[in-house]
């Protein structure tokens, strides 16, 4: 299986940027959608992984 994984950093003016890696196709929508729910989303783009086909990913959020 491949690695999967969200690179987040967060900027000296508080503005966070983060890239969802390994997550082929639609599928980061959902985890995107889940990290978009912290603030306001001033600029969304796809990467390559993004038009590939998809793989089954399972996301599950515990807590709160």
């Amino acid at each position: 299986m491949q690695s999967q994984e969200i690179e987040i950093t967060i900027l000296p003016d508080g503005r966070v940027e983060y890239t969802i890696k390994g997550v082929k196709g639609a599928a980061c929508e959902t985890i995107s959608a889940l990290l978009e729910q912290l603030g306001k989303v001033e600029k969304s783009e796809h990467t390559g992984e993004y038009f590939a086909d998809e793989t089954q990913v399972d996301v599950t959020v515990a807590g709160a």
